[in-house]
């Protein structure tokens, strides 16, 4: 124990001596725009390699090995690593890739100027996550200028495209790229956060039968005699009305009696984020025709973000609502002869929860070292998803721990420089603590 605290302290003292360097770096990885080009279109805006050469620069300078490679053309991984024992390795990950600025007009300061001010750093990435990605890596270099070696292999994981889905956290985990446990930094404020719900995004689609709108009231009140006596249509989106409310419905039910003591209370909701609705169905899944009012639709497609806590699986949640969906259908008799088609992994999107053990040493660690920095750290959870989830999936033990911000997604995004500075203290001390030193 002696050798860690004089180790800690060392590292410390060498993060303090460049004090700024984490913030500067900071600034510079914000004034380079990394949007993902699947929101947005555009090489002036989707510049991910030069950010990643940026990174690449930096661990190369502290002497981390590299292993870089485009996940998409053009948007490429870097890991950086220094050897040592597996059984005690650990792996920092942050993303690089951000979400578009919105109308500019709404900002007040440059989106991507990096403009400080009041202690802040502002700027598109500030705190999503580029402040986090620079906390990382001066922590260890932190550390290599302190001249400690640790005896478990570290790495560093800069990685695109998690704000579309943690596919390049993915690739780096299909290429080999683990630890025993994983430190996403995230922004935590001030928390150590072990948990986190598990996400699947799911496309319903509903077959009706299609016709003229002049003769839906043979729907309504089916004909038995004479000219009039036409097949019935069956209207999709009168479907889709009866089925999302049965939908909300089960999705109260399990919000009131299912729960997780480190999540407020609800969280794990279902969210109806598209409706398209209309004649025919395309080989895109979609409906062919969504702008004519005079045909009784015959196809209805619904997409849910469906979060699911900490503690359940996703084998589970799944077959729960498979039976919520057989059980609608069994009520209605088009729908028993036609029942409703669940599409799971819809656009590939699927997050692991984490349930990282409060008492795990990682997590322990963390709160022990930003309490001595001053700070007040909860055990907590989180309500979104992170790229935790991916390398949990993949029996990593995963915790977040980054700075505190605001503006995510939003206007004027920042990162509280003084949050900034305490978080790469205490990332360092907690690589000290896990890796142990030689």
């Amino acid at each position: 124990m002696a050798n860690l605290e004089a180790a800690v302290k060392a590292a410390w003292k060498a993060i303090d001596e460049e004090r700024s360097y984490a913030t500067d770096l900071t600034q510079r990885l914000v004034r380079i725009p990394s949007v993902n080009p699947k929101f947005i279109n555009d090489p002036a805006q989707n510049r991910e390699r030069a950010v990643q050469d940026v990174v690449e620069l930096e661990l190369g300078s502290i002497g981390m090995s590299i292993d870089r490679w485009d996940v998409f053309p053009d948007r490429p991984n870097v890991v950086g690593q220094i050897a040592g024992a597996e059984e005690r390795s650990l792996l920092l990950c942050g993303h690089i890739d951000v979400v578009p600025v919105g109308e500019r007009s709404t900002w007040t300061v440059d989106p991507f100027g990096g403009e400080i001010k009041d202690g802040k750093l502002y700027g598109r990435g500030a705190v999503d996550m580029k402040g986090g990605v620079a906390a990382a890596i001066a922590a260890i270099r932190g550390i290599r200028a302190a001249g400690i070696e640790l005896q478990g292999r570290i790495a560093l994981h800069s990685v695109v495209d998690e704000e579309s889905g943690g596919f390049g956290a993915k690739d780096a985990i299909k290429r080999g790229h683990l630890a025993k446990a994983a430190v996403i930094t995230e922004a935590s404020w001030g928390d150590i956060q072990v948990c986190e719900g598990g996400l699947e995004w799911i496309r319903i689609t509903i077959t009706g039968q299609q016709g003229h709108s002049a003769w839906r009231y043979n729907e309504i009140w089916p004909q038995r005699d004479g000219p009039d006596r036409l097949r019935p249509a069956v209207n999709a989106i009168d479907i889709a009305a009866r089925f999302l409310d049965a939908l909300r419905n089960f999705e109260s039910s399990r919000c009131r009696h299912r729960q997780h003591s480190l999540l407020p209370p609800g969280m794990n909701t279902i969210n109806v984020g598209a409706m398209r609705a209309g004649a025919g169905l395309g080989p895109d899944g979609l409906p062919l025709v969504m702008t004519n009012p005079a045909i009784i639709p015959d196809v209805a497609v619904i997409d849910l973000d469906y979060k699911f806590l900490p503690n359940q699986t996703k084998e589970d949640i799944r077959s729960e609502f498979d039976a919520f969906v057989h059980h609608f259908c069994q009520q209605d008799l088009w729908l028993q002869k036609h029942p409703i088609r669940v599409e799971w992994d819809l656009a590939g999107m699927h997050f692991p929860p984490i349930n990282t053990p409060p008492d795990h040493a990682v997590v322990q660690s963390l709160l022990m070292r930003r309490t001595q920095l001053g700070g007040k750290p909860r055990i907590s959870g989180v309500t979104f998803v992170t790229d935790a989830a991916h390398y949990a999936g993949a029996g990593v033990d995963a915790v977040i721990c980054g700075p505190l911000g605001d503006g995510f997604h939003g206007v004027d995004e920042y990162v509280d420089i003084a949050s900034l500075e305490e978080t790469t203290k205490t990332l360092a001390a907690s690589i000290i603590d896990w890796c142990g030193v030689k």
